[in-house]
């Protein structure tokens, strides 16, 4: 079993804490968790000013020497691939390897004439998309006459630290979904809008798939010895996150033993690694976490 922890992304205009942010990232290097996770939301949704999901994992990068960095998800059908295989290559190199990728082709609402198509063969593009990545990364030259890129004799150098490329987890939730994450990615990522029994089901279609494929798990949580104040303030959260409220049942929130047994029935559902995501007071909600939850968890 691996934790992971959420990096901090919400800030304001003009009050970002650099200090902050690296006290942050540098305790949650000792305190053991394995990696640093951003989410990606171009064009805000909810109510929470967002930095960009790259640029805050290569912050986190200069700031740290061991703690792996990832993003679940990067929604790739808002990417050019070749811009993103590169920067992504550019950040494993910098980091010395320490790069995890999440990818998901974001669902029907994904805003994407804003990003120069209208959203439709999402899955085609996302499969394609990730083709050109994968080529890009290990290939040293990349030819593809595909439906939506053309490359002919195109490269990228330098190559990712990791050979053959930063671990690719891939979110979704329809069974179609959960087999193409066995059939081109490294590891499935579960949702942290989807609650623990329907991550369950999730899981046992992956490992009729495959039964040794790696899975992971966004873990929305709030600890407080006030059950009730840990449950209003992960309320409050998701409604900013998400734009809407009724989402409280995907969440872990109240005391530490509360939150031992719903961690807990997430490890049982099959998680190997748990992404804790907090929203609000995180350096606070970190050092609980790690101190009243995760050394109960078996």
């Amino acid at each position: 079993m691996r934790f992971a922890i959420s990096i901090p992304q919400f800030t304001a205009d003009g009050e970002f804490d650099p200090v902050a942010f690296r006290g942050y990232v540098q305790r949650a290097e000792a305190l053991g968790f394995h990696s640093g996770w951003t989410q990606e939301q171009i064009l805000t949704l909810g109510h929470f000013p967002h930095l960009s999901a790259l640029e805050t994992m290569a912050y986190a990068a200069a700031c740290t020497e061991r703690l792996r960095l990832g993003c679940a998800v990067f929604v790739t059908p808002q990417h050019n691939p070749v811009q993103l295989a590169k920067s992504l290559a550019s950040l494993d190199q910098l980091s010395r390897g320490r790069v995890e990728t999440g990818v998901g082709t974001g669902g029907k609402r994904g805003s994407y004439p804003a990003f120069g198509h209208n959203g439709e063969a999402l899955v085609a593009r996302f499969t394609e998309g990730l083709e050109v990545m994968r080529s890009l990364w290990t290939e040293p030259e990349t030819t593809i006459d595909g439906r939506f890129w053309q490359l002919e004799g195109a490269a990228i150098v330098p190559k990712p630290f990791q050979k053959p490329g930063p671990p690719v987890w891939i979110g979704g939730s329809h069974p179609n979904a959960l087999k193409r994450a066995v059939r081109l990615g490294d590891g499935f990522f579960g949702a942290g809008s989807t609650t623990t029994g329907k991550f369950a089901e999730q899981v046992q279609v992956v490992r009729a798939e495959r039964a040794d494929f790696p899975i992971a798990k966004r873990i929305y949580i709030a600890v407080d010895d006030n059950a009730e104040h840990a449950r209003a303030q992960m309320a409050d959260g998701l409604e900013n996150i998400y734009g809407r409220r009724g989402l409280e049942a995907v969440a872990v929130a109240g005391t530490p033993a509360d939150c031992v047994r719903g961690v807990q029935e997430v490890a049982d559902a099959g998680a190997e690694l748990i992404l804790f995501t907090t929203v609000a007071n995180q350096a606070e909600q970190m050092e609980r976490l790690a101190a009243e939850v995760i050394p109960q968890l078996s």
